[in-house]
């Protein structure tokens, strides 16, 4: 054995968990000709209960004239952010654009684009709870709204300035998943959409602005391309996708559907993968696959092969819930201080939602995921066992507690203000309610989610006179089982089990 291989080495990494302090973090300016440097106001502005702004600064560039220094200031609580400019020769700061959810938390940094005048920017905001554009000038003027949609714009294409026009991607179609070409005038006035909102799009803009190059598809139409002109008319049509291997495999189109959350309001998506045996008269074993974090998505408009897992004979789910990502903040609100909860709650709603349908088994029903996924498998497992028996749970956070507090803290708010919410979602007192069979995989090396978290799980299991199983990854990172070494748990007891 390599000698080396012998000697033990320390990771040294700055982690601060939820409440406990942040390190103070400066800004300063260096003037090459006199070699001075001045610090720049950071922590001004008028203190909120929880601290003032200036606990996070980041995002730093320089305004087009190269006057001032333009910065992201945010409070610990994360509900307020500013735009902020500062001046080099005085280190004073001022504010260019404030925002305020007060409901949880804004967006760190917003889409920003300066206009070629130097004197102009387009500026996205959620402040009327969608994601919208607006028009300022840099002395924090709001000049007009762009954009007042009751959807969520998603990325600016392309600007011409010399026809005042704003070309930009929205979730204006029948689902929040299919994105749409829009222009509008920068004073807000003409906005009309240009593409299909049956389908999906990705576009390149001519440069001339007189045609675009759109890629259209759906979860179960695979892409096609044509040409468009600027008034939303197909010019030509450039090319199909080929399915012909797709179809010599048997491969299954991927299903959506939809239910209805636990709110008992919220429509939500998901996805049904079948294997290509698949049979309607036969009763098939169950796996959800998802990830489940804040602001993310499982359902997609994107053309969508069958997971691979479905080849052992499995049904493969994934599932949206309160958690879901571009459907704006007032539903993301309920998401808030509830990690664990509300997200967790749906996707066991989304889950049963298929009880009609005779070829789910609803009795062999397994779940994993990696990071926030194995926080969802292990949680579905404690908090559902009548829904979920078996779970892979890899690299998974099991008390927010001991997440870093930059993440946690914006989704969870304070400690101080929410300790119900973070023993609530605590996985270590809901150990006694295992009946399930659950595998625990970390890796020893893991720096983002430490392996205390994992190791606490276990020793709460253990104490609860619970059998497990557990692998881990030695100086291994924030991994996952492989693929086949999971797939043989899951088939042992929700293929072998009888």
């Amino acid at each position: 054995m390599n000698q080396l291989k012998l000697l033990d080495s320390i990771e040294i990494e700055a982690y601060p968990k939820v409440g406990a302090d942040n390190l103070p973090v400066d800004l300063m300016v260096y003037d090459l000709d006199s070699k001075k440097v001045t610090p720049f106001e950071i922590r001004e502005g008028k203190p909120f209960d929880d601290g003032a702004l200036g606990t996070y600064v980041y995002g730093m560039s320089w305004t087009p004239d190269g006057k001032e220094l333009l910065y992201h200031s945010t409070n610990r609580k994360q509900d307020i952010m500013e735009l902020r400019a500062a001046d080099p020769a005085t280190g004073k700061s001022r504010t260019v654009v404030r925002e305020e959810w007060l409901a949880s938390f804004t967006k760190n940094t917003p889409e920003m684009q300066v206009l070629k005048d130097a004197k102009r920017f387009i500026w996205a905001s959620e402040r009327s709870g969608f994601n919208n554009y607006y028009l300022y000038d840099f002395s924090g003027k709001l000049i007009n709204t762009i954009t007042n949609h009751a959807f969520e714009v998603a990325r600016i294409v392309k600007v011409d300035e010399k026809e005042t026009m704003l070309y930009y991607m929205a979730r204006s179609s029948d689902n929040h998943m299919k994105m749409q070409l829009h222009k509008v005038k920068l004073d807000g006035t003409k906005d009309v959409r240009l593409t299909n909102p049956a389908f999906d799009h990705s576009v390149t803009l001519s440069p001339d602005n007189k045609f675009f190059v759109d890629v259209a598809q759906t979860h179960d139409t695979a892409p096609f391309t044509n040409l468009i002109d600027a008034k939303g008319k197909v010019v030509a049509e450039l090319v199909k996708s080929d399915l012909s291997k797709f179809e010599e495999l048997g491969l299954k189109k991927v299903e959506v559907f939809t239910f209805t959350s636990v709110d008992g309001v919220t429509q939500l998506h998901g996805m049904i993968h079948y294997p290509s045996t698949f049979d309607p008269s036969k009763n098939y074993p169950v796996i959800l696959s998802n990830y489940g974090g804040p602001a993310t998505n499982a359902f997609r408009e994107t053309f969508t092969l069958p997971d691979a897992i479905t080849e052992y004979g499995f049904i493969v789910l994934n599932i949206d819930g309160r958690n879901v990502g571009g459907r704006g903040k007032r539903l993301l609100d309920q998401l808030y201080g509830n990690l664990g909860k509300v997200e967790m709650d749906d996707f066991a709603a989304g889950v049963k939602s298929l009880y009609n349908r005779a070829y789910i088994d609803k009795t062999r029903v397994g779940v994993y995921g990696t990071s926030y996924g194995g926080t969802t498998a292990a949680t579905l497992l404690l908090r559902y066992p009548d829904v979920f028996q078996v779970a892979v749970a890899n690299s998974a956070v099991t008390d927010w507690r001991n997440y870093d507090n930059v993440y946690t803290e914006r989704f969870m708010n304070l400690l101080e203000n929410n300790l119900k919410g973070y023993e609530a979602s605590s996985l270590m007192p809901m150990a006694k309610n295992l009946q399930g069979e659950l595998l625990i995989f970390f890796g020893t090396a893991d720096n983002n989610v430490h392996p205390a978290n994992s190791l606490q799980l276990i020793d709460a299991l253990q104490k609860a006179g619970k059998s497990i199983e557990v692998q881990l990854a030695p100086d291994g990172g924030h991994t996952a089982l492989n693929r086949e070494r999971m797939m043989e748990f899951f088939i042992k007891h929700l293929v072998m089990r009888d």
